[in-house]
């Protein structure tokens, strides 16, 4: 409690989590996105986003290794991790599609434990982060610090959404895609070869989740069993969110980013983490019970 109170006592440490909260969201939101997109088109909840995301930062680690900018590593992560993708999607993913959906949930479970072992053999098991020397910007006489890397990852967030809503509406692609997630036997009755949309669709999600993870790597730190946090917070997002709901995922997200700054801070960082399982848990039990009375209500 008595952090709860020096909150009061000094408004910029509040300004600070609350601008930290705001960038850090942002990073949740672009993971998001790729659930979003994946669960509408697919109806696949796919538990290994987390993985994607680690191994994009891992991506953009080994690239920043060989001397090239550490910028550069985001679309570099995103361009390997549409190809991962894309491999996942025609060795074990295009066998679930259409199917039960708890189906998905253990083939995507697997997937994220191959690639979780593959990233800890390959790159071990330390805790690694990247430094991309942008610094920081100062407010109030120092007292509140704004790191440029999260906001730059917040402009790349928000142009990432801009730019997927406009391919979704105006592009041949985007509107196949729009087709395949309203009406997956319609459009294949119109012709829309469902098959490649599903594998693009899913090469999509991991590219998204690839350049979040590179700018993950330059904000936080990642491990190769890290992957799970990053799959729970954008499940969550979605849920509360819904599917299609793009400002409502940014919105979902930078709410969530805000409150883990707050809970680490009050309560201490060892319950951040489970803040995010037990908010989830929060979140699907009062949708159940909406559910039900929305039922009754019906009935």
């Amino acid at each position: 409690m008595d952090n709860l109170s020096l909150l009061f006592q000094a408004p910029p440490l509040a300004l600070q989590l609350l601008i930290d909260g705001v960038l850090i969201g942002s990073l949740f939101a672009l993971a998001a996105y790729g659930m979003a997109l994946v669960w509408g088109v697919m109806n696949i909840i796919n538990v290994c986003q987390g993985e994607f995301v680690i191994l994009g930062g891992y991506v953009a680690l080994r690239l920043a290794h060989t001397g090239l900018n550490p910028l550069l590593g985001v679309p570099a992560a995103a361009a390997v991790l549409c190809l991962v993708g894309w491999l996942c999607y025609r060795v074990v993913v295009f066998r679930i599609v259409e199917h039960d959906l708890f189906i998905s949930l253990l083939a995507t479970f697997g997937l994220a434990i191959l690639l979780a072992q593959l990233m800890n053999q390959v790159f071990g098991a330390n805790v690694e982060s990247l430094d991309p020397g942008l610094g920081n910007w100062f407010l109030f006489d120092g007292m509140v610090s704004i790191s440029i890397v999260k906001v730059l990852a917040s402009a790349i967030t928000l142009a990432s959404g801009g730019l997927l809503v406009a391919f979704m509406r105006i592009s041949r692609l985007g509107q196949a895609i729009r087709a395949t997630a309203q009406n997956a036997r319609a459009a294949r009755i119109l012709g829309v070869d469902t098959d490649r949309i599903y594998a693009i669709t899913y090469s999509l999600n991991a590219a998204i989740c690839g350049a979040a993870g590179a700018l993950v790597v330059m904000v936080w730190v990642i491990q190769p069993f890290g992957g799970l946090i990053y799959t729970v917070r954008s499940f969550m997002i979605v849920i509360l969110a819904g599917l299609g709901n793009l400002p409502g995922v940014i919105l979902a997200a930078l709410g969530l980013g805000v409150a883990e700054q707050f809970v680490g801070f009050v309560l201490g960082a060892q319950f951040q983490i489970a803040f995010v399982f037990l908010a989830l848990v929060a979140i699907l039990i009062l949708r159940s019970l909406r559910l039900h009375r929305q039922r009754r209500y019906l009935a």
